[in-house]
């Protein structure tokens, strides 16, 4: 209902504003309106215009928007808005004259269409496209600032994912409670201490040599998993029944490096691990996925927590590919199935390839942008001739095309200037400027 009433203030106000320059014309070129009957008869005429149109476009405008989404400004989609505008403001056009002529002036329905001709359509066909225009104008530059702003945010998102890979891959408890347990260990059981100080040297080597990779194999993955697991075996000694399947299907298939110990470390991080509870832990293979279950048993007191090892995980595969992390939880069991991925699977293959199929989705889209505004200019520079053609032949003595071509003239600067990148307020030095400021102000 809110987003209704929007839109019938958003008719209003610019039947408003068209009244106002017509009736501006219509004064210039000597015609007075001297009764207020009259003044607010044409004002009625003038809103009814104004919301019917509007309306009729904003629905058709919205449903293609909902349609093609992020799609709607290409080519294609843009010419069937057009054209849709065109039938939308003819039929809308025609139903006014009939309602005002037939059914208002009891005027014969054979003696209106007899009389009806494209004359009485050409000003307000013209007014209402130029409105329609600006519309769309004014909704492109909407849209690229949205989108301008949730690549910012994808940005941002994936700088953070990338910062909290590296900061949480291995959590720094786990560093303090393991030195705990080597710390004890050395007193009580020298020959278990020397194991678990191997058994850490190793789990550490393996973080070293594996972050910067975007995948390792579902072999190494899974002896790091044994081996880091050992671990935490020693320091909960029977309180952890880990299993791991020993038959995988593709021992050769890719996984995020690290996501395996991220989600043990999960499982023993949110649950109570004790002799009379034991956490029971899993990896199997299931259809394609390496799947990571454990009994839920969750502890009384536990810090809340962030998501980011999961969140990690999750962006981290939706880069290299288009099958989903997936989580299930019953209640009683809680598990995660992470893709193994093979060069069928993957949509990516390493971080260069990334970056580079980015750059040229930039570049098409730079493309995309130039093409759509060198095709609103054109079609521009045509209507302009045709603007002043229509106040020459309408026999005016006020130049109203001025309006029109005015108004159509800014939009095609703003596309411009969202295109060529350029804004004399708002440009890269005021965002440079603006984001020194905040960012100081933040370490205040």
């Amino acid at each position: 209902m809110k987003r209704i009433l929007q839109e019938l203030g958003k008719a209003f106000l610019i039947g408003v504003v068209v009244f106002i320059v017509i009736g501006i014309i219509r004064y210039y070129n000597g015609y007075r309106i001297t009764d207020v009957g009259e003044l607010m008869e044409r004002f009625i005429y003038n809103q009814t215009y104004s919301i019917m149109l509007y309306g009729g476009n904003a629905v058709f405008i919205y449903f293609l928007v909902g349609k093609y989404k992020g799609d709607f400004f290409k080519l294609r989609h843009l010419a069937k808005g057009i054209l849709g505008a065109i039938v939308i403001t003819l039929s809308s056009l025609f139903v006014l004259h009939f309602i005002n002529d037939v059914l208002i002036y009891g005027q014969s329905f054979s003696k209106f269409i007899g009389e009806e001709s494209l004359s009485y359509y050409y000003y307000s066909f013209i007014i209402s496209m130029v409105i329609v225009l600006i519309f769309y104008g004014i909704y492109y530059y909407r849209c690229i600032q949205e989108r301008r702003v949730k690549e910012q945010k994808i940005i941002a998102g994936t700088a953070s994912a990338k910062f909290d890979a590296l900061k949480n891959q291995l959590d720094p408890h786990f560093l303090f409670n393991s030195l705990n347990v080597l710390t004890s260990l050395i007193e009580e059981n020298p020959e278990a201490a020397t194991k678990f100080t191997t058994a850490l040297s190793k789990v550490y080597r393996y973080v070293l040599e594996q972050k910067n990779k975007d995948l390792v194999t579902v072999e190494e993955e899974l002896k790091f998993a044994n081996l880091y697991m050992s671990l935490i075996e020693m320091r909960f000694e029977d309180s952890i029944v880990f299993t791991i399947s020993e038959n995988i299907s593709n021992p050769e298939a890719k996984v995020v490096p690290l996501s395996l110990q991220l989600l043990l470390e999960n499982a023993v991080k949110h649950n109570q691990v004790t002799e009379a509870k034991k956490l029971h832990i899993t990896i199997e293979e299931t259809d394609g996925n390496l799947v990571i279950a454990n009994n839920v048993q969750p502890k009384q007191v536990v810090k809340e927590s962030s998501g980011v090892g999961l969140r990690n995980i999750r962006q981290r595969y939706e880069i290299l590919t288009d099958r989903p992390v997936t989580i299930d939880e019953n209640g009683k069991q809680f598990s995660i199935a992470i893709p193994m991925l093979t060069k069928e699977t993957m949509t990516m293959n390493t971080q260069d390839t990334f970056i580079s199929e980015k750059k040229y989705t930039l570049a098409k889209e730079h493309v995309e942008k130039l093409k759509g505004f060198y095709i609103h200019l054109t079609i521009y520079l045509i209507f302009v001739p045709f603007f002043i053609w229509l106040n020459y032949i309408s026999n005016a003595g006020f130049p109203w095309a001025i309006f029109p071509i005015g108004g159509w003239g800014f939009g095609v600067l703003g596309h411009a200037a969202e295109t060529f990148n350029y804004n004399p307020f708002f440009g890269k030095n005021w965002e440079e400027r603006k984001i020194r400021e905040l960012m100081n102000k933040d370490k205040d």
